[in-house]
C-alpha cells in the first residue's frame, strides 16, 4: 500500500525506544531501502536514528504529505552530535552523506505549529553497509574455476544479475516516491475541494442576504407612508 493520510506501516526493522526527553527515537536495521509514513502531532518533535558504518552512504528523502502549510523542520546529526543538515519550514528534501561508524540521528520538528498535525513520508537508502554482498561474490567465484571455456562465464551472469537487481531496486524506489507525490497531491486536491465548497456556501449566503435586502428596499420605495385623514 502506498503512503497516505494517517498511514503507519509496520516495518519489521523498526524498534521503538523510549528516551528521557520528549522526542521519541527508532532504529532501522541495516537494510538497503526502508520507507516510513507517520503522523507528527502539532507541537511535537519526532526523532529516529540509523546505525552506519565507515565509508558507507546514507541517502534520506522526506516529504510532507498532508497538513497546513505542508512544511516541517528537519535536522540530521552525526554520531558526534554535529548538525549536518538543517531544513527550516520545508515541504520536502533529499540529502546524501558519507558516513562514519556510529548512530546518525534525524528529527522532524513540528513544534512551530500549535494546531495542525503533519503526515510525513521518508525513505532511507543505504549503500556499502555490510560484507554480505562481498561474501556472496566470493561464493560465486568458487564456481568460476574451470568455466573459462564457456561462452558466458558465471562472472558475466553475476554481473548481469547484479545489474538487473540494481535496476529493479531503483524502479521500486521511484515507484515509492511517485506514490508519495500522488498522496500529497490528492491531499492538496481534497483540501482545495473543501475550501471551494466552504466559500461557495459563503457566497450563496451573501447572495441570499443581498437579495432579501434589495427586495425589502424596493418594497419600501413603493409603500405609501402618508396618513389618511377621516
Amino acid at each position: 500500500a502506498g503512503p497516505g493520510r494517517g498511514a503507519l506501516p509496520l516495518l519489521g526493522c523498526l524498534a521503538l525506544l523510549l528516551l528521557p526527553l520528549p522526542p521519541t527515537a527508532a532504529e532501522f536495521s541495516p537494510s538497503l531501502d526502508s520507507d516510513f509514513t507517520f503522523t507528527l502531532p502539532a507541537g511535537r518533535r519526532e526523532c529516529f536514528y540509523q546505525p552506519m558504518r565507515k565509508e558507507a552512504s546514507l541517502e534520506l528523502e522526506y516529504q510532507v504529505l498532508d497538513g497546513a502549510g505542508l512544511d516541517v523542520d528537519f535536522h540530521l546529526m552525526s554520531p558526534k552530535g554535529e548538525t549536518l543538515v538543517f531544513d527550516q519550514r520545508k515541504s520536502d528534501g533529499v540529502h546524501t552523506v558519507e558516513t562514519e561508524d556510529g548512530d546518525y540521528m534525524f528529527c522532524f520538528d513540528n513544534t512551530f505549529s500549535t494546531i495542525s498535525e503533519k503526515v510525513i513520508f521518508f525513505e532511507l537508502i543505504l549503500d556499502n553497509m555490510g560484507e554480505e554482498g562481498e561474501k556472496d561474490q566470493e561464493d560465486w567465484k568458487k564456481f568460476v574455476t574451470g568455466t573459462e571455456l564457456l561462452d558466458m562465464k558465471l562472472e558475466d551472469i553475476l554481473e548481469s544479475i547484479n545489474s538487473v537487481k540494481a535496476r529493479l531496486s531503483k524502479s521500486v524506489q521511484i515507484q515509492t516516491l511517485l506514490r508519495a507525490f500522488e498522496a500529497r497531491d490528492r491531499n492538496i486536491q481534497e483540501s482545495n475541494y473543501d475550501r471551494v465548497n466552504f466559500w461557495s456556501m459563503v457566497n450563496l449566503g451573501v447572495m441570499v442576504v443581498v437579495s432579501a435586502v434589495q427586495v425589502y428596499m424596493l418594497k419600501s420605495l413603493f409603500e405609501d407612508k402618508r396618513k389618511s385623514r377621516t
